[in-house]
């Protein structure tokens, strides 16, 4: 979870060097879609009379039994085949997106917790003036203020999750690798520091080699 120029490729870069990950990049808030899917669903079914619009004659004939575990199922089994496509030797898999700025961000990520039981969250933040003086967000209106707010609202959603979220910060792992093996342990995976700093020392994104 983050927000764009904020360091997230490398990351997903570091994540994938350990075997049998595979996190995929952006998809432009796919699940998203889905998200909006499901709850019409759910809503339309919550409204409607259930013994009359079980009748064909009824304008919503049928969403009464709109079925809630079937469509999580579903939703979960497309996500896998068409965004996450987990390879045979494939452990661990996900994706990451800079697009968390919804007002309802909260219950999204609720349901996405729904679609993928025991999903973790890493959350990735950066100097904020530093993001904010990207090209990505200088042509928006009081980028500063965009960014910040955000990243306070990835912070106040993450606040609720517990142990199923982990936040580290750009500006700690390039100026020293070593800060990441708390999310390591998070993870349950072995620290390689040196694996991490080759991955480092290739460019990632738009913005080439990272600083040391």
């Amino acid at each position: 979870m983050t927000y764009g120029r904020s360091g997230s490729t490398l990351l997903m870069g570091i994540l994938n060097s350990i075997p049998g990950w595979l996190l995929r990049g952006e998809n432009r808030h796919a699940m998203r879609h889905l998200y909006d899917f499901h709850r019409s669903g759910l809503a339309e079914r919550a409204r409607v009379d259930p013994d009359r619009a079980a009748e064909p004659t009824h304008p919503w004939f049928g969403i009464e039994s709109f079925p809630e575990q079937a469509s999580l199922e579903h939703i979960r089994a497309l996500a896998e085949a068409t965004l996450l496509r987990p390879e045979p030797t494939t452990r661990v898999t996900g994706y990451k997106e800079i697009r968390w700025y919804d007002a309802d961000l909260a219950d999204y990520v609720g349901f996405l917790r729904q679609v993928f039981p025991g999903a973790r969250f890493v959350v990735n933040t950066r100097r904020l003036e530093d993001v904010a003086a990207s090209n990505y967000w200088t042509h928006k209106d009081d980028p500063l203020a965009q960014v910040t707010a955000i990243e306070d609202k990835i912070l106040a959603t993450v606040d609720g999750l517990g142990d199923a979220a982990y936040r580290v910060h750009y500006d700690d792992y390039v100026a020293d690798p070593g800060v990441l093996r708390g999310l390591f342990d998070w993870l349950g995976e072995d620290f390689d520091e040196q694996r991490i700093r080759e991955v480092m020392a290739t460019p990632h994104s738009r913005r080439g080699k990272h600083r040391d």
